[in-house]
């Protein structure tokens, strides 16, 4: 098993951008009167995913600190689920390709709670 020295070596950190990258995609097609509330705040939670993941790398120092940004993840992930339910009750987007990014979501958010009960693992020792 290879070292991982760097976030965007994780699978958890490229499955993230793959998605925020699909959500920009999707919302290309999303009404212009939805621009500064749906579409905004769907780009912003999914894209904050990777974000988080790569501070909280720099954190794995403290256990606490690295646990904390690996939940504030998990909740951008769950928060894009929301706005792809929003997404789809609205009609903007088909419930198949919805379905699909929620399900990216769920994959995530599992990774992230792996890693977060295996902290030690992940953690710089001193």
């Amino acid at each position: 098993m290879k070292l991982i020295t760097h976030h965007w070596e994780l699978d958890v950190y490229k499955l993230a951008m793959e998605m925020s990258k699909n959500v920009f995609q999707v919302t290309k097609a999303f009404p212009r009167e939805e621009m500064y509330s749906l579409t905004d705040q769907i780009r912003r939670s999914a894209r904050a995913v990777s974000a988080i993941i790569a501070e909280g790398w720099r954190r794995r120092k403290y256990e606490a600190a690295f646990v904390d940004k690996l939940n504030q993840a998990e909740a951008e992930a769950a928060e894009t689920q929301t706005w792809l339910e929003h997404a789809v009750n609205c009609e903007y987007l088909p419930r198949r390709e919805a379905r699909e990014m929620h399900r990216t979501c769920s994959r995530i958010i599992g990774k992230l709670v792996k890693m977060g009960n295996d902290a030690t693992k992940w953690t710089i020792k001193r």
